[in-house]
């Protein structure tokens, strides 16, 4: 699969880069570092190009910046009619700390209604970057596999969204329609909480279990 990347933090980067080592042909982009840029993507094995080179011909186009520079980034991409989108970002307030958006909408609605025509999916913004190579090591060991939330209204965006976190090495857990997302994005605050401010470390993972059964992925 072809995959642009749209962001070189913490989570561009390394999602780019196991996806890159599971195979598929990822270009990053969107660096205030042209050096970083290029040294991410030799040592991933990928390519590195401006964001509107790496929609082209995309399959999938992870978005993986801070909310605040959601217009920039897309601005440079330019048109993502037909793309599948994968949305990561949570609207966060410059500080990281609140939310800019919830209760009667999202972050991934805000971004549906800026891209109507491109094909939005949610995923990838409720797990701890630092967990995401431990997962990917564990993959063929582990079972079961920890789970990762996705959402949206686009049945084929869906479907590639699962191959990706199947891919990373969780077990895609299906959490609804678009407007999950005004709880997913606010559950992801909690997964920060658990994983930055109390003990244990960062890489945490979450699985949900139901009781006499098993969930739907």
């Amino acid at each position: 699969m072809k995959i642009g990347v749209l962001g070189t933090g913490l989570m561009g980067a390394k999602l780019g880069t196991l996806w890159a080592w599971a195979g598929h042909d990822v270009t990053f982009s969107y660096s205030r570092r042209p050096e970083r840029l290029e040294r991410l993507a030799r040592d991933a094995g990928a390519r590195a190009g401006t964001p509107a080179e790496a929609i082209d011909g995309a399959d999938a186009v992870l978005l993986a910046v801070h909310w605040s520079r959601i217009d920039d980034v897309l601005g440079q991409a330019g048109n993502l009619a037909g793309r599948v989108v994968v949305n990561c970002c949570v609207p966060l307030d410059l500080d990281n700390r609140d939310l800019v958006l919830g209760t009667t909408t999202s972050g991934a609605e805000v971004l549906a209604r800026r891209l109507p025509r491109a094909r939005l999916v949610s995923a990838f913004n409720s797990c701890p970057s630092e967990a995401l190579f431990e997962v990917f090591a564990a993959r063929e060991a582990a079972s079961p596999r920890p789970h990762l939330l996705y959402y949206g209204d686009d049945a084929e965006a869906k479907s590639v969204a699962r191959r990706l976190i199947r891919d990373v090495g969780y077990e895609p857990l299906d959490a609804g329609p678009l407007r999950t997302a005004r709880f997913v994005e606010p559950f992801a605050m909690v997964t920060a909480e658990l994983a930055y401010e109390q003990p244990g470390g960062p890489a945490l993972v979450y699985r949900f279990e139901r009781l006499g059964g098993t969930a739907d992925s």
